[in-house]
């Protein structure tokens, strides 16, 4: 016997949080067959990356559950309102990736207005040369930003986008004291923005919140960027707003039915596609990481977390 407390492992961990957990914890990784009966006596779970999900019946099945450490900014693949009733702490990773998913936002806002993906393969085809210039892009500069979900990034965001000599705008559940204007509805701010960019996290009240309404709004010249998640926008009605022309151009880092992409999507030359890469560099992920373990050990240490979510920060 190690005298080590059990910690399961949901999804995948990098080779230093293995490392650094086998430090302090007994780990078992029990893989898609979920939480076998010998260890629902366990404490705590790691939700490494993968979307791996904890959800109430799991909470209720393992009484001595102490914290869930989630990889990640966003935690819908977690019930957390569930685990706070239950006195079970759930944690994420929170400031450690604004200013990767922020610099990704811009990335493929530019990307989007200046018709990267057009472009590059009129050069890479030969069209260039066969055909002569391509056509003209547009400006960022000038532009009405309207940023959905000004939380951490959406604040990191924000200050990056000064840069770019355009106005910023948001809209939030509610206004906050900072210098953008702010928009109690959606559509609203889509009617008035040239861009917006979602970095709103998912949810029941959030779901389909950018809707066919909002694209309408924002028009034939709008552009749509969405690093925040999937669930956020319709994309069905995504689609039939860029086919009809209702809405200009789309960049997406997140889908609703991850890592499935819509074929419709794939074809159109005036949509930014990447494969959920927002937070995905060397020296990110490795924070992130640190931060899901700093959790654990912090509960096994002292009995608190270091980043709680907002449903836990009173446990």
């Amino acid at each position: 016997m190690s005298g080590k407390p059990d910690a399961i492992v949901l999804g995948t961990v990098t080779e230093r949080m293995r490392a650094r957990l086998d430090e302090k914890f007994t780990v078992h990784a029990p893989g898609a067959g979920g939480v076998p009966e010998a260890l629902l006596g366990a404490s705590y779970i790691c939700c490494g990356q993968g979307g791996a999900s904890v959800r109430a019946a799991q909470i209720d099945a393992m009484p001595d559950l102490k914290i869930i450490s989630n990889f990640g900014v966003g935690y819908d693949n977690i019930d957390a309102a569930h685990a706070a009733s239950k006195g079970v702490i759930v944690s994420h990773t929170p400031d450690v990736l604004n200013d990767e998913v922020a610099n990704t936002a811009i990335l493929l806002m530019l990307a989007a207005a200046r018709n990267f993906r057009h472009d590059e393969d009129w050069a890479r085809s030969g069209t260039w040369e066969k055909q002569g210039a391509a056509p003209l892009s547009r400006s960022v500069k000038g532009a009405t930003v309207g940023i959905l979900g000004l939380g951490r990034i959406g604040e990191a965001l924000a200050e990056k986008l000064g840069a770019f000599g355009v106005k910023v705008v948001y809209h939030n559940r509610s206004s906050k004291d900072v210098p953008y204007a702010y928009y109690a509805d959606l559509e609203e701010m889509a009617r008035d923005a040239d861009i917006l960019i979602s970095v709103a996290p998912g949810g029941a009240s959030t779901h389909h919140i950018v809707n066919a309404q909002v694209m309408e709004a924002l028009g034939p010249d709008g552009l749509l960027i969405n690093v925040g998640r999937g669930s956020v926008v319709d994309e069905t009605a995504l689609v039939a707003a860029l086919e009809s022309g209702k809405l200009g151009a789309a960049a997406l880092d997140v889908f609703e039915e991850e890592p499935k992409i819509p074929g419709a999507l794939k074809a159109m030359d005036n949509v930014v596609l990447l494969p959920h890469v927002g937070s995905a560099t060397v020296e990110t992920r490795a924070a992130m990481g640190d931060l899901v373990v700093d959790n654990l050990i912090d509960m096994l240490e002292t009995g608190k977390a270091r980043t709680p979510v907002p449903e836990c920060r009173d446990l």
